[in-house]
């Protein structure tokens, strides 16, 4: 019990147990020193005789057996003494007064081989080993007052937040596996991320040099050309992954039934041509509609905010109508999107005049010709001028030349003709080309969700530089048609911007395998609350005069707090994954640093073939296809004009012809009749 009176007792104890190490100690001198003190006069019969008695037992045999005896009680007795603690005091001052004393007090021994009166030995002997001795008390007092129980020195509570992760590796013909390391407490394990559902979607979001390229995507477009999947990737910075994808092919091309053909889309220096608005991938009108919405909020990344808007709405009716009218004349002759832009550029009254003559497309322009013959004027240009200078930007030579062409069809995985369609943006020319490849985005998409087709995966490297409507739904309807994707952003707020907040929201919440680095903000507070809680240590300290407390306990705190996402190092990655019904994964969280050979993909890039050019596109065939494409347009309205002016004078004698005879019968019809009474 810590009460007085055994405080008081326990203090008697130990100044008495002190005492006897002094009196041993005295002793000592005594019988060392025995010629001084005589001379001294310091020396009495019945002490000698006393003293004869005690050395008697053993324990003052030799100068090493006493001095032991001593320091052993000396030490005894400072193991019960509790000082003030001090949080200012040193270990380096307690260990430097120990060990000068412990020094002194065995060292004083060769005070007897000097040559020397007995009396100067005796002095010399005796004041060193009381200073030695003096000088562990000392030492000895302050290291009560030390403070022992010092809390853990883990100031950013890095070992407290590890947490166990998956270190199996878990494969199927689908997975993607990516080697890493982790942190456990103070140990560093290896691990393994195991996205072995890729068709639930794959979110990789890292702000720029956060290694989102280079440590997840180059290995998921490894692994699943490796295991025979046909491939779709928008290359923001062309042609950085169309590399890795072509020479993967090469690697892995006998890994298919049927080897895939490998297709670019590059608008800066055409390699192949597509049609992205091909007759034999439009329906019905719908397809038109999706095309022209892709192709509008692309040019108007603004207007993705305002969907239902009336302006916004007009202008997409009008280019669906000018798609759809061109699908339908000479069974798709001119459906593409550069004929769709020259149309577009005509006169509002040869062009309502030939489109009204496509029966299903009248409910779309009618509120067009209304406002035309109304003489509303501004209206009317508020309606098409928008769709006419938002198309107008994509007038270019270049552009109509890839984009009139039919190289290839965009139904990448069917089976008897699989392919690796690359798409390459340019970050300068970001607006004008982006809403292309949206476009060829929109097209592939619709083409690959469909039933028995080649297992494939999707890779938009930068999602936001693109537009794609119905993202949410493709991730949530293609999962069981084999489509796998990935979005690569740079943060949920960049999504936001683009796509606004309710798409933004959908997109990052439907996803199944989160693959972060390092993120800031709202991106990284949600992330970490989606990771939820582990259960850590804590530790709080309590000094008092005479004692220090520590008190240990358990809470419920972020495994992975917003501000560790935060300060993530190039290559360390957080996130979780998702898994199957007969392959679970109980540790879906992680905290690691993916694993690459730097050496060996730097060796693997140096050897790289690039990618070849078929046949070369001269200036002349680029501006040849611009002339042939105006020429085309201008001949199929002057045609559509003239059969229109044809039929018009066959029907104005007949609507002529009926008033006349209701207001006043001819002559001849006079006359008959007169015969047929007489």
């Amino acid at each position: 019990m810590n009460t007085g009176e055994d405080i008081q007792g326990l203090r008697k104890i130990v100044d008495f147990t002190r005492l006897i190490s002094i009196f041993i100690l005295a002793i000592h001198f005594y019988l060392c020193c025995y010629l001084a003190f005589k001379y001294w006069g310091w020396t009495a019969e019945i002490t000698d005789r006393l003293i004869g008695n005690i050395s008697k037992t053993g324990l003052f045999k030799g100068i090493l057996m006493p001095k032991l005896s001593a320091l052993l009680l000396l030490a005894v007795s400072l193991i019960a003494v509790k000082g003030k603690k001090d949080e200012k005091m040193q270990k380096n001052a307690i260990v430097a007064y120990l060990l000068t004393g412990l020094l002194l007090y065995f060292i004083s021994t060769l005070c007897f081989y000097l040559y020397a009166p007995p009396q100067l030995i005796a002095i010399l002997y005796i004041g060193i080993t009381a200073i030695g001795y003096m000088l562990i008390l000392t030492g000895g007092g302050l290291l009560s007052r030390l403070i022992k129980n010092g809390l853990k020195k883990d100031v950013f509570n890095l070992e407290n937040e590890t947490f166990p992760q998956e270190e199996r590796l878990l494969e199927n013909e689908y997975s993607i596996n990516l080697p890493a390391k982790y942190r456990l407490k103070n140990k560093v394990r290896d691990s393994w991320i195991n996205i072995i559902n890729p068709f639930r979607g794959i979110l990789v979001a890292g702000t720029p040099g956060a290694g989102k390229t280079y440590f997840v995507i180059r290995h998921i477009i490894d692994q699943h050309i490796k295991k025979g999947f046909s491939m779709f990737i928008y290359d923001f910075k062309y042609d950085d992954l169309s590399n890795i994808a072509y020479n993967k092919l090469l690697k892995y091309h006998r890994n298919y039934k049927v080897k895939p053909k490998f297709y670019t889309i590059d608008l800066e220096n055409p390699r192949h041509r597509c049609n992205p608005l091909s007759p034999e991938g439009m329906e019905d009108i719908t397809d038109a509609a999706e095309a022209s919405r892709t192709i509008m909020l692309g040019l108007n990344r603004d207007w993705i905010k305002k969907q239902g808007d009336f302006f916004v709405e007009s202008a997409c009716n009008f280019v669906t109508a000018v798609i759809w009218y061109l699908r339908r004349y000479q069974n798709g002759k001119y459906c593409t999107l550069p004929h769709v832009i020259e149309l577009i550029q005509f006169d509002y009254d040869p062009l309502f005049a030939i489109l009204k003559e496509e029966e299903e497309i009248r409910p779309l322009i009618n509120p067009f010709i209304s406002a035309l013959q109304r003489k509303a004027m501004p209206q009317l240009e508020g309606q098409v001028a928008s769709a006419k200078i938002g198309l107008a930007r994509l007038s270019s030579p270049g552009l109509y030349y890839v984009l009139s062409g039919n190289d290839f069809t965009l139904d990448l995985n069917n089976p008897n003709e699989p392919k690796i369609i690359c798409v390459g943006n340019n970050p300068q020319k970001l607006q004008v080309y982006g809403a292309v490849l949206s476009l060829y985005i929109s097209r592939v998409i619709k083409l690959v969700n469909r039933k028995g087709q080649l297992k494939s995966s999707l890779i938009f490297d930068e999602f936001p530089t693109i537009f794609f409507n119905n993202m949410d739904s493709l991730i949530a309807t293609a999962r069981s048609n084999k489509v796998s994707t990935t979005i690569a952003v740079q943060s949920a707020e960049q999504l936001k911007k683009d796509y606004g907040a309710e798409q933004a929201d959908v997109i990052t919440g439907i996803v199944g395998n989160i693959i972060s680095g390092q993120v800031t903000g709202d991106t990284a507070k949600k992330l970490s609350e989606g990771f939820g809680k582990i259960v850590q240590d804590k530790e709080s300290k309590s000094i008092s005069s005479s004692d220090v407390s520590v008190s240990k306990s358990t809470q419920m705190d972020y495994a992975i707090p917003a501000s560790k996402i935060s300060a993530l190092s190039s290559g360390e990655f957080v996130g979780i994954v998702a898994d199957n019904p007969d392959q679970k994964i109980t540790l879906k969280m992680f905290h690691s640093e993916i694993q690459n050979n730097h050496e060996a993909i730097a060796e693997e890039e140096a050897a790289y073939k690039p990618i070849p050019q078929l046949e070369k596109v001269t200036y002349t065939d680029i501006i040849e296809n611009y002339a042939s494409i105006k020429a085309d347009i201008d001949q199929l309205v002057k045609e559509e004009l003239k059969k229109i002016g044809d039929r018009k004078p066959k029907e104005e004698p007949q609507e002529e012809k009926k008033p006349e005879n209701t207001d006043q019968p001819n002559t001849d019809e006079q006359e008959n009749q007169q015969a047929v009474s007489m």
